[in-house]
């Protein structure tokens, strides 16, 4: 088991180096641009692609890094290049962790190669969990999937909203209903292969923030799927459906739903996110601080701007630090028996907004426009508060873990 450790070693040191530098000199320059114009960047995937950030191999070995830091590392250097870049390159992670976190082996074979294509034929992936009328209340989740035995096939039908790369992905995962009596512990992962009839893009979602990130709604219209695309095989589901049942009747013991164990595993992830964009951030407030002069001195000799700039660092540091418990924590297999991944996501996602927003302040006149990145990545960090799980939401988890209530 890796002992914790704030030092990262000489390999970390040069992924991350290896990382902030495909960060300024690629995706930085390109930020501006596919913020406007509201698309997927895909020469930029394609670069990340070619020097081997965006694949299987580079995300399976900050996976599994045994410090559990190679992920956390990754995503808050891609992410202090731009956020809307940065989620169309980690976007297909979700639908990968989705797999990893219920899949088979063989699914995990098949299918992740797939999510990724190669630096010739890029290809991306989607999970598709939130629903019109079923965002944080998971339990209101109307996608059904009927398995129909003559044919060893499931039947999916229903709509998916806000989800990345949603309708342009070559590999969907989805999460629908199985036993509608049963609630969220009712729920399983399914495959939706390339091409595969009956599934559409819905509506296209023009946003606030991470505008360079496709988020668009998924429609299934009895969208047929091969019995082996049932994340983790019938036989595992009819068992863990037969525990649930069992257990109904004493009510509020815990069963993860398939939904849920994705977001526990990439909840961190989605804070070292945030820390990415309020580091960015507080580095340009920084650097004008220091530069911009008023009543013939640099604003940052003023009391008001230095203590803002002290505070902005302190929260970046402290997020990164409960960031990397959390990342530590899940890797060496320590429960989160206080919700650590949870207290991450929200400390990090709540810093991100307010630091951007103290940034701006402290730009002021020249912070309110797009000539400078900061309005940018103030529009980008209002979704970490949102997505995966909101705050409120975070607050729940964490309020129901220590008083020893269920987490529905």
């Amino acid at each position: 088991m890796a002992e914790f450790t704030l030092e990262l070693n000489d390999d970390q040191k040069q992924v991350r180096d290896w990382l902030h530098g495909f960060a300024a000199d690629v995706i930085r320059p390109a930020a501006s641009e596919w913020d406007e114009r509201e698309e997927t960047p895909w020469p930029v995937i394609q670069e990340a692609a070619k020097v081997g950030i965006y694949s299987l191999d580079f995300y399976a070995q900050q996976f599994f890094d045994p410090t559990g830091l190679g992920i956390p590392m990754a995503m808050e250097e891609l992410f202090w290049g731009d956020a809307g870049i940065a989620l169309s390159i980690v976007g297909t992670g979700l639908a990968a962790v989705g797999v990893l976190a219920n899949g088979t082996e063989e699914q995990i074979g098949t299918w992740i190669p797939q999510m990724y294509g190669d630096a010739d034929d890029v290809k991306v992936a989607a999970f598709c969990s939130s629903e019109p009328d079923a965002g944080s209340d998971v339990a209101s989740m109307r996608t059904r999937a009927v398995y129909d035995q003559a044919k060893d096939e499931w039947v999916l039908n229903g709509t998916k909203t806000w989800a990345t790369n949603g309708g342009i992905a070559n590999v969907h995962v989805v999460v629908a209903v199985v036993d509608p009596e049963l609630g969220s512990k009712g729920h399983a992962s399914f495959i939706v292969p390339p091409g595969t009839p009956g599934l559409s893009q819905g509506q296209k979602f023009k946003k606030h923030g991470i505008r360079a990130s496709h988020t668009a709604e998924v429609v299934l219209e009895d969208v047929r799927v091969p019995g082996h695309c049932l994340l983790g095989g019938k036989e595992k589901l009819d068992q863990r459906l037969a525990r649930a049942r069992e257990r109904a009747a004493t009510g509020g013991e815990r069963v993860k739903n398939a939904a849920m164990a994705t977001f526990e595993a990439s909840r961190p992830a989605v804070g070292a996110m945030a820390v990415g964009t309020a580091r960015a951030a507080y580095e340009v407030a920084l650097d004008y601080a220091k530069t911009r002069t008023q009543f013939g001195r640099p604003i940052i000799d003023n009391q008001g701007v230095a203590f803002q700039l002290a505070d902005m660092r302190t929260r970046i540091d402290a997020a990164r630090l409960l960031v990397w418990r959390a990342s530590w924590m899940a890797t060496t297999g320590k429960p989160f028996e206080s919700a650590e991944g949870s207290m991450s996501k929200l400390f990090a996602s709540e810093t991100a907004k307010k630091v951007t927003a103290q940034a701006v302040q402290i730009l002021g006149g020249n912070g309110f426009t797009r000539e400078y990145p900061v309005e940018r990545m103030h529009r980008d960090a209002a979704i970490y508060t949102i997505f995966e799980g909101t705050s409120e939401i975070q607050r729940l988890v964490i309020a129901r873990t220590l008083s020893g209530m269920p987490i529905r």
